[in-house]
């Protein structure tokens, strides 16, 4: 009976993808064990170090489906080595074969090798989605390369940018994310095979060659030395998990906030028959961002913990890895479900151009003032400049009247520019800077 968020038939969909369940589960698990104690064999029997034989048949038999695999969870309770895997497999092994299954091996070799595994799993999804999200950001930015908008510096209205340099920013952005995701793989997709303080005591005649043959079947990379209590794979591996949660976790708070019934920019998607509210009726809550928020600020919280685990006692600290087992899991499971809902929220996002439009003249014109001072600075002095045109911003803004009534009785500006040119610099569209050729830019970059 499900007990957590994650497996929940109630909450699951919040906190975890189908997808993510099925590859976390403990059949998935179990199987990539099995894959580990298999390819062990199979190396071990090509090298004459145990029978072809009975190399053949734990390798035809490494199937978690044959396993009783709550008997595993049982023994469990007695122990936190890889003896419950192999006492489960034993019961299915005929000829024999169980006698020469996990030889020389130790069960973290197992069981590390096995979360690698997992991990490479979970990680061909998470990278997967998030560029889509990239994907979608790009399709954003050029779409809207020159839908004028209000830019906010310190939560208040700055100066114009277009909601394609916003997008562009925002692609960059998970662009060097999905750089730090696969620069990580040869450092944490490493198997582990070292026997009982990384030795391979075990196996000093062929130790070496029966872990690179494990590992080319595995598909992993070959360990310089064990990494029984160096952990910084595992704590890199969740690390950037954290970093992408963080970029995520920026753009979709920045599509809330401009979701805000006073400003209502953007809008997460919207369908009939969604509620937003028992009570309500009207509302169109942002409930799928918040949702996203809510994930990826878990999976953030996550990282603190595993590199914690880092520090581990001698040759080998169960405690280290027993937080990863646990912990590790829960960031995919988060990470997907916010990537999963992320995906629909950009690919479908509503822009509400004319509001956008509309916002640009919210403070009637007070977001224009650099653009009016860069215009008076060539003539009167930039510090002059600034000054004659706070005094009449902060004028405007305290008796919230149109900047230009202010301009146009200010002697200074007056001497200096027509009306015509005074309506000019008030433009917001006539002041974007290279925000367009920006957006170019990262489209450029990311065009391959």
């Amino acid at each position: 009976m499900p007990s957590t968020a994650i497996d929940s038939q109630i909450h699951g969909c919040m906190f975890s993808t189908d997808e993510m369940r099925k590859t976390l589960s403990d059949e998935a698990w179990v199987q990539k064990w099995l894959d580990t104690e298999a390819a062990l064999a199979k190396a071990q029997g090509e090298l004459g170090i145990i029978p072809k034989d009975k190399a053949d048949t734990i390798q035809k038999y490494a199937k978690a489906e044959l396993l009783d695999i709550p008997s595993i969870g049982e023994f469990y309770k007695s122990s936190i080595t890889i003896v419950p895997l192999l006492k489960a497999f034993k019961k299915v092994l005929p000829d024999n074969a169980g006698e020469f299954v996990h030889w020389g091996a130790t069960s973290q070799d197992i069981v590390d090798t096995g979360i690698v595994l997992l991990e490479r799993d979970a990680y061909e999804i998470i990278l997967r989605d998030i560029k889509l999200c990239q994907e979608y950001c790009l399709d954003l930015a050029k779409k809207h390369r020159n839908t004028v908008m209000s830019g906010r510096t310190h939560v208040v209205h700055a100066l114009p940018i277009t909601f394609g340099y916003k997008a562009a920013i925002w692609a960059d952005e998970l662009g060097r994310d999905i750089e730090r995701l696969e620069q990580i793989k040869d450092r944490v997709f490493v198997g582990e095979m070292a026997g009982a303080v990384g030795t391979l005591a075990s196996q000093p005649e062929h130790g070496l060659a029966v872990q690179k043959r494990m590992m080319e079947i595995l598909g992993l990379n070959v360990p310089t030395i064990a990494w029984h209590v160096a952990r910084d794979n595992q704590a890199e591996f969740v690390s950037v998990l954290a970093l992408c949660a963080g970029t995520l976790g920026r753009i979709i708070h920045e599509i809330l906030t401009l979701q805000r019934t006073e400003i209502l920019e953007l809008e997460e998607p919207f369908f009939m028959g969604k509620v937003g509210s028992s009570t309500m009726p009207h509302k169109r809550n942002p409930a799928v961002l918040e949702n996203v928020l809510a994930l990826l600020r878990n999976v953030r919280s996550i990282a603190p913990s595993i590199v914690e685990s880092m520090i581990s006692e001698n040759e080998r600290d169960w405690g280290c890895f027993l937080s990863e087992w646990e912990a590790i899991p829960r960031a995919c499971h988060m990470m997907a479900a916010a990537l999963e809902k992320s995906k629909n929220i950009l690919k479908n996002l509503i822009v509400y151009e004319k509001h956008m439009e509309r916002n640009l003249f919210k403070q009637k014109g007070l977001m224009m003032s650099e653009c009016v001072m860069m215009h008076m600075a060539p003539r009167l002095g930039r510090m002059t400049a600034h000054e004659i045109i706070y005094k009449g911003a902060m004028e405007a803004y305290e008796k919230e009247i149109p900047f230009k009534d202010v301009l146009m009785n200010t002697p200074a500006v007056k001497e200096e520019f027509t009306e015509e040119e005074i309506d000019h610099m008030l433009n917001p569209h006539s002041y974007i800077g290279l925000a367009p050729e920006f957006v170019d830019r990262v489209l450029a970059k990311y065009s391959k």
